[in-house]
């Protein structure tokens, strides 16, 4: 049979279960988005800007079961949207990247969008594919996707030249992706059983064991939930899997557990004696700086075989997929822990009245803050939370919100609360949240975002307004990039670049057609709270103007701070002191 290369792309990307693509269609890939414009399962997004296009993308595949898709002109399209395949490659996210390409079929050099993309993309994709043929593409596709969710996820990218996508060509069959999937030869991993048992032995015999958990756990939370309560073990979190353990949780404690965690944590595993990490790569935001102490008890289990003791050594390292090797760690730690169930049942209450009491206290010291005149972070948190049901979705930008949500928000569900982390991009949360409210129609959506990052991607609320996309995108305003801010006022005294002036944010809602509240006093905040979901029912989207209090320190800035100075060589550290106080006095 006869058939176009975009009519095949169609066909393959409705047989993987594609639901939106993202991108700005041009003249290499325009064939592709008439085909889609007529599929009964895809819709097409036009988007403001290709980075905008990758964040939501990656927020698709973070919070649904299908994978986030962009379509993108090759070239110019794929350096804007470098960042947003970045985000995801370092944080183990599925996407796929489909480009158009300049004509294969040319005789001529210094085509338009000439450029050698494989290259460009090779460090921040799994694999990449450049298609020659029409009876190439549904196979290349579904290589391409299979690769992307296998293993440890992430990007593949796959490039189409125009010509192959315009004319037809000739193809034997139009195999399903089932059909694809059936001809694979699959390497089955030998299942751990010896490591599972000395994991066993450790956590049994350890006085005070742990859990740590990443992105990696987050679809295991019933088998984790099991672990902690049968051990009487505290948890805590990478900020990216946050939402792997139940905030509500009597065992949770927040995001990591060293000196820049809040309190509860710090106290709870101050004496860890052993501890289970399950899909994180102790990576630096997660670690506050490489900051954390490990026991030499640790026992690390993770997709990727690279990162078992990369950072800190592993007693026991297990390689392999969470959601099949936690449910047999629960059944082997019910057996051997039999006989103790009384001792364990008074440890276990124990930690949890701690756990909450700790909590309880930390809240107060925030509620007790004086933010004078602007929003107190405790208090619009405290009120978010009572208003937000459980299964709605929190989308946080990188900043100095970032780890005032880490801290004051618990987040109830998995696959709940998402953030860049690794490539750790600006810009992220404002189309993150459009895309995260389209995956999830029925459940509300809100960004937290800081008035920088909220800068870099505002306009893509038009995107929101133009699908009727009901969310709220939540501004932490005040004028500064805060988290650098911050991080300058001690060894600089000064703050160079970080300093944003005022922005009319109701002039950026009347731009894209948006909603504008202002939460002026900590007074305004559960009334204009309400009032914003309630429009956001109406599919209208809402800017949330935060009229926010950064002058209380976050556990998290104030224990990087720490950790890095005391990293420094005496005479760096005297240097930067002494040129503080100078220009303290001097100004």
């Amino acid at each position: 049979m006869k058939k176009t290369g975009a009519w095949l792309v169609r066909y393959a990307l409705e047989q993987i279960g594609v639901r939106y693509t993202f991108g700005i269609p041009g003249v290499h890939n325009t064939e592709i988005y008439d085909e889609l414009n007529s599929s009964e399962f895809i819709q097409p997004i036009l988007v403001t800007h290709e980075g905008s296009g990758a964040f939501m993308a990656d927020a698709i595949s973070r919070t649904s079961k299908s994978i986030g898709t962009l379509l993108i002109v090759p070239a110019a399209g794929v350096t804007h949207a470098a960042s947003g395949i970045g985000e995801a490659f370092l944080d183990g996210i599925p996407m796929l990247v489909i480009a158009g390409g300049v004509r294969s079929d040319s005789q001529f050099k210094y085509q338009l969008h000439d450029m050698d993309q494989h290259a460009l993309l090779k460090p921040i994709t799994k694999q990449t594919f450049k298609v020659n043929a029409q009876a190439e593409i549904i196979e290349t596709i579904y290589k391409a996707y299979l690769i992307a969710i296998t293993g440890e996820p992430g990007p593949v990218f796959v490039e189409i030249p125009v010509n192959i996508q315009l004319y037809t060509g000739s193809v034997e069959d139009l195999p399903t992706y089932k059909e694809y999937c059936k001809l694979q030869t699959v390497n089955h991993v030998p299942f751990p059983f010896a490591s599972l048992d000395e994991a066993v032995e450790l956590l049994v015999q350890a006085k005070s064991p742990g859990l740590f958990l990443g992105w990696g756990a987050v679809d295991v939370t019933a088998s984790t939930i099991e672990i902690a309560e049968l051990l009487g073990a505290p948890v805590s979190t990478t900020l990216q899997g946050l939402s792997a353990f139940p905030g509500n949780h009597p065992l949770h404690c927040g995001m990591s557990f060293g000196v820049a965690a809040v309190p509860v944590a710090t106290k709870a595993f101050s004496e860890c004696d052993c501890l289970l990490a399950v899909g994180t790569r102790f990576a630096e935001i997660a670690t506050a700086s490489f900051g954390v102490t490990v026991p030499k008890n640790l026992i690390h289990i993770d997709i990727n075989p690279d990162v078992i003791s990369a950072n800190y050594p592993a007693k026991v390292g297990i390689t392999g997929d969470a959601k099949l090797i936690l449910p047999e760690l629960v059944k082997r730690l019910k057996l051997k822990l039999e006989q103790t169930k009384q001792n364990r049942e008074n440890r276990l209450q124990k930690i949890k009245s701690e756990i909450a009491k700790n909590k309880q206290t930390y809240t107060e010291e925030w509620f007790q803050h004086d933010s004078k005149d602007r929003v107190n972070p405790g208090k619009f948190f405290s009120a978010l939370r009572s208003i937000l049901p459980d299964d709605g979705f929190v989308v946080v930008d990188d900043g100095n919100h970032t780890f005032l949500t880490a801290e004051l928000m618990p987040i109830h569900k998995p696959r709940h609360m998402i953030s860049p982390t690794d490539f750790n991009c600006m810009g992220y949360a404002v189309p993150a949240t459009i895309a995260t409210k389209m995956a999830n129609p029925d459940k509300p959506v809100v960004g937290i975002i800081g008035d920088g990052a909220f800068l870099m991607t505002c306009m893509e609320i038009s995107t929101a307004k133009r699908n009727q996309v009901g969310a709220i995108f939540a501004v932490f305003n005040d004028g500064e990039l805060s988290q650098i801010a911050q991080a300058q006022q001690v060894p600089y005294n000064r703050k160079t670049c970080t300093v944003l002036g005022t922005t009319r944010f109701e002039g950026i809602a009347l731009a894209t057609g948006a909603e504008y509240l202002r939460i002026e006093t900590n007074d305004d905040i559960f009334e204009n709270l309400k009032t914003a979901w309630n429009l956001t029912q109406e599919g209208r989207p809402v800017i949330l103007d935060v009229h926010i209090d950064y002058s209380k320190k976050t556990r998290f800035t104030q224990g990087i701070v720490g950790t890095n100075l005391k990293r420094l060589p005496f005479a760096t550290k005297l240097r930067m002191i002494s040129r503080a106080l100078v220009r303290k006095v001097t100004g």
